[in-house]
């Protein structure tokens, strides 16, 4: 018999704790990697009239009384969204619920959720660096490269978010700069990490390019290889041990084709989180397992339905491995890359990474069948 009571509570909902909140379908820039589903050259996305101010503070509220504790904003381009200041303060004055493990207890808090903003940076100015400061919003910015950066972006100049680096530096700001690797940047990777961080990014959040959304049209420029693959986690791995900062791979990769052991400084996810740790709201209100999704679950008004679909149900139950992976010694660890990748490379969410066959990109293009 224990000593000391042991004190059981309930998560408030099936949802995961954090909300990424697509904002608007707007954005002032025409990155050639955007993922976002609405750009896709298939134009099988459907899109709808955006939630108004009070309908995303409606949203806020509900979901914070089913366990959300952390809301990122995003787009498109989230500060291009008409009132993201009011909808923004309003979320952080809300209270969330956080449960945590003290010793042999689940603790349950209520307090203001964590905040992230999510932006290319080409309109952030004082105001919303002040905004960030007030509200103690954590602040990631996009940079693609350093002389690819226009290339990929087809709107703006490097020296509009590295400023802004320096900017949120000196206000103590907490920051992040967000890399999509690509073949036309990973030569300057070193370089483009290394700027940001004097710049005073506090940390580094990389991303392979993923087929998708815009990026469909652009695969065969910038889709990574498997040896790719490798000099960026070597070269992250590099920076960051220099510099003595820490940096992430924001899309997950399968175990087989990475050493685990090589990186001290870079966390490398091997497991998706879609769905078990974070979902995605689109601009109209439409629930997403992850923001690389195309399959629209529900409406966040009938959000209860979310735990019964079967696209719900196969992320939120892992029930997606692919076939090849079947009885490797890794299951547990691993989920094979990245699922929404595979769904969208081939059809099947259970199909292999992109990444994964025989060790080369997979050249079988992308069919009509999908899963649903």
């Amino acid at each position: 018999m224990l000593n000391e009571p042991v004190t059981s509570c309930l998560a408030p909902s099936f949802l995961p704790a954090t909300a990424v909140l697509e904002m608007t379908y707007c954005c002032n820039h025409e990155c050639l990697f955007c993922s976002c589903p609405w750009y896709s050259p298939r134009r099988d996305y459907k899109t709808y009239r955006e939630l108004t101010v009070k309908e995303w503070k409606g949203v806020i509220r509900k979901l914070c009384t089913m366990g959300i504790s952390s809301f990122a904003f995003t787009g498109g381009e989230p500060l291009l969204k008409k009132g993201i200041f009011e909808i923004i303060a309003f979320a952080a004055e809300c209270s969330a619920i956080y449960i945590e493990t003290v010793g042999d207890s689940l603790v349950r808090e209520e307090k203001p959720p964590e905040l992230h903003l999510l932006s290319n940076g080409k309109v952030v100015d004082d105001r919303v660096l002040q905004l960030c400061r007030e509200h103690s919003i954590h602040l990631g910015m996009s940079l693609p490269g350093l002389s690819s950066f226009k290339a990929h972006t087809q709107k703006s100049e490097v020296h509009e978010v590295t400023s802004k680096f320096a900017a949120a530096h000196t206000l103590g700001l907490s920051t992040h700069v967000g890399i999509t690797v690509t073949k036309k940047n990973i030569h300057e990777l070193y370089e483009t990490m290394a700027e940001s961080l004097l710049a005073g990014a506090d940390s580094v959040l990389l991303n392979r390019f993923m087929p998708g959304g815009r990026g469909l049209s652009h695969t065969d420029e910038l889709m990574l290889s498997c040896s790719d693959i490798t000099v960026m986690l070597d070269t992250a791995e590099e920076v960051l041990r220099t510099a003595n900062r820490r940096g992430n791979i924001g899309t997950e990769l399968p175990l087989c084709l990475i050493d685990e052991d090589k990186y001290t400084h870079l966390t490398v996810g091997t497991q998706c989180s879609a769905a078990t740790d974070f979902f995605v709201i689109d601009p109209a209100g439409y629930l997403r397992v992850c923001n690389h999704s195309t399959v629209q679950i529900c409406h966040v008004n009938e959000i209860e339905k979310a735990k019964d679909h079967p696209y719900w149900r196969r992320f939120a139950l892992k029930d997606y491995l692919p076939r090849q992976c079947s009885g490797c010694t890794a299951i547990g660890r691993c989920d094979g890359g990245c699922r929404e990748a595979a769904h969208i490379w081939s059809g099947q969410v259970d199909s292999p990474d992109p990444l994964q066959v025989n060790g080369k990109i997979n050249k079988i293009g992308f069919s009509a069948g999908r899963d649903q």
